[in-house]
């Protein structure tokens, strides 16, 4: 036995990742100590630990990116290993060497393993010496622009743009011919740079409509390594998973195996210690291909201990305390099904813009497991990743699982900030994800359909009156009958889908009329600070509901609904859609690229500025055609929702 004992855990990470590893740190009987970003300073990972520790500024590479600081900080604890949770630091060898070299524990694989598989290009080329079948493609030292389009070239569009470093999407980019490969390139480049430091990228071939398989693997010094099977994680968008399922609808018994054993085979070779993944593509055929292998934990691992019944952060720890891994193969069993979801604070109906600022109310589900970090009152950065919650379900069969995810979705209470809520619903519902069909086209597929608007009408005319009768100038709610004259009220409401008028008048019998088209009759049972019980067209009915000012926010039959109540604010003008020739900060972030120069013609719909926040970029455009006026930003600046960014005169 090669023991490195330790007993208490610097965890460099934060929110919930955090979170999650020191609830099983702690059960385990050891110290916990987190660490903070100014942004970060009242989160609730840093109240929940033994101790913690500062280490820099909002921006990652000024805080949760700086080894050093996270060295000292362990130090300075007096931990005696370090766990870096998943994403940031995790797959950083230097990180990982860096731990080594000041005699702390690193929970993880070695910086020799990190550096032989944590590197897309080198675990490439470790699997094709393996004989694994990888997807064809480039990882070169020539890094050029130049070459790297001639590389592209011959491999063929379409292809794809990935980060060697790190993961989650970022970095990556499905580009479908040459014209656009070079803008492609440089923001892939950025944004690897900015998440993990290493703008260094590969190429592949594209390959059409696959499912992503990946292997869950574990090994310890001693040479043992098993696999828990595979999870499902097809169903993405801009290349980040949205929903992991275990196991897969499309992998058999013997598909499994194979898989399997190519991946057990991957981490005894290297020596391996600590959990990790290897990522496939499984094609239409039936083949798959090696991507990539995750050096860390995963978002999703919650799936795999779900149908396993094990921990796999315990399983980390006794690792990398020098503990024999304790499981063989045939140890491994698989019980029923299990889906997570990734609940993220993000405009789904805006091309899924992040979003920052103050959870005015935030209540989680029953009956369904919930990773999270938040509460009533926090408040969402906008310099992290948009990942607020994961919600996961497990059932005896797919359907079960699925049927109890849904409900815990309808249930949960998110208000302030807008989330994925009502998307994620649309694709758990959607037919082609209840027949297990879904593939990483899937949202590409039905975009239309996932992203129908969650308020209808009978939403819009519940709104309107909720509104009406919140409203702290009028007269409270009393029920039974009114021997005052009715006449109507018209609300002006706005649902993220354009300005509604809705007529409003209560009848002599105490009911309510809401005219939006039709007419939708209302009879409240019950109005309190924040439920209303009504009926309508026969039906008794319930929603939960926040009133913050001209904003309100409803959960009504599984919908979170967000309005502004318009009705005494004055017109808006062009402005808010740049058609003043302003162009607008869509959200908090920090600008990377200025793509215009004073004076430079521009037509209506160009790029003219990148902004980076939750760790991905967003390209802002031009609202006219026109000469550029101003420039009103520098890249690297900090900038706040709706700051005019670009000025341009637009043309008579």
């Amino acid at each position: 036995m090669k023991r490195t004992p330790f007993f208490k855990i610097l965890v460099a990470n934060r929110g919930e990742i955090a979170l999650r590893i020191m609830r099983t740190a702690r059960q385990l009987g050891y110290g916990v100590v987190a660490v903070y970003s100014d942004a970060d300073r009242d989160a609730l990972h840093v109240r929940e630990a033994d101790q913690a520790v500062r280490i820099g500024e909002a921006l990652p590479a000024q805080s949760y990116l700086k080894i050093d600081a996270i060295i000292t900080a362990a130090k300075a604890s007096g931990a005696g290993a370090v766990h870096p949770g998943y994403g940031f630091l995790a797959e950083n060898e230097d990180f990982a060497q860096a731990c080594r070299e000041a005699g702390l524990v690193f929970i993880g694989p070695s910086p020799e393993a990190i550096r032989a598989m944590g590197n897309k290009a080198g675990a490439k080329d470790i699997m094709q010496k393996a004989g694994v079948p990888c997807v064809p493609g480039y990882q070169g030292a020539d890094q050029s622009d130049a070459g790297m389009l001639a590389e592209a070239n011959k491999i063929g569009f379409p292809v794809m743009i990935k980060a060697v470093a790190g993961g989650g999407g970022r970095g990556m980019r499905l580009v479908a011919d040459a014209e656009a490969f070079p803008d492609a390139l440089r923001s892939a480049r950025s944004e690897a740079q900015g998440a993990f430091g290493d703008p260094a990228m590969i190429l592949e071939r594209a390959i059409v409509d696959p499912r992503h398989i990946e292997i869950q693997v574990f090994g310890d010094r001693y040479g043992n390594a098993i696999h828990l099977g595979e999870r499902d994680c097809s169903v993405q968008r801009r290349h980040q998973k949205v929903i992991e399922e275990a196991p897969s609808p499309k992998v058999t018994p013997e598909l499994r195996a194979r898989m399997g054993a190519v991946a057990v085979a991957a981490v005894k070779s290297l020596s391996y210690e600590g959990a990790g993944t290897l990522e496939f593509l499984l094609d239409q055929s039936g083949e798959f291909y090696f991507m990539e292998m995750n050096t860390r934990l995963q978002v999703e691992h919650p799936v795999t201990e779900a149908i396993t019944g094990l921990d796999l952060v315990e399983l980390q720890l006794r690792i990398a305390a020098g503990e024999p891994l304790g499981l063989k193969q045939e140890d491994v069993k698989f019980t029923g099904h299990a889906i997570e979801v990734r609940l993220c604070s993000e405009d789904a109906g805006h091309d899924f813009v992040p979003q920052s600022g103050k959870m005015a109310l935030w209540q989680m589900p029953d009956g369904v497991r919930v990773e999270h970090a938040l509460q009533s009152g926090s408040v969402i950065p906008p310099f992290y990743d948009s990942m607020i919650a994961k919600i996961i379900s497990h059932g005896a069969d797919r359907n079960e699982a699925r049927g109890r995810l849904i409900c815990g979705l309808e249930q949960t209470a998110a208000f302030g900030v807008t989330t994925n809520q009502g998307f994620l619903i649309s694709c758990l519902r959607h037919p082609g994800f209840a027949k297990g069909e879904a593939t990483t086209a899937f949202i590409g597929n039905h975009r239309e359909e996932l992203l129908a608007p969650c308020a209808d009408d009978a939403g819009a005319a519940l709104a309107a009156l909720l509104l009406y009768v919140t409203n702290p100038h009028a007269p409270p709610w009393r029920s039974g009958r009114s021997l005052a004259a009715t006449f109507p009220l018209t609300m002006r409401i706005d649902l993220g889908r354009g300005v509604l008028e809705v007529d409003i008048v209560r009848e002599r019998d105490g009911s309510y009329v809401a005219s939006l088209g039709g007419e939708q009759r209302f009879d409240i049972d019950e109005l309190d600070r924040d439920t209303i019980r009504f009926r309508t067209d026969g039906m008794m009915e319930s929603a939960r509901f926040l009133r913050d000012g001209d904003r309100l926010y409803i959960l009504h039959r599984g919908t979170t609904i967000a309005v502004r109540d318009l009705t005494l604010a004055a017109p808006e003008s062009a402005s808010a859609a740049g058609g003043d020739g302003k162009v607008r900060a869509a959200m908090n972030g920090r600008v990377v690229a200025v793509l215009v120069k004073p004076g430079e013609r521009v037509a209506s719909g160009q790029p003219v500025m990148t902004l980076e926040a939750m760790k991905m970029e967003h390209v802002h455009t031009a609202g006219v055609a026109g000469t550029v006026s101003s420039i009103d930003v520098a890249e690297g600046e900090q900038v706040t929702t709706g700051r005019i960014v670009v000025e341009i005169a637009g043309t008579a």
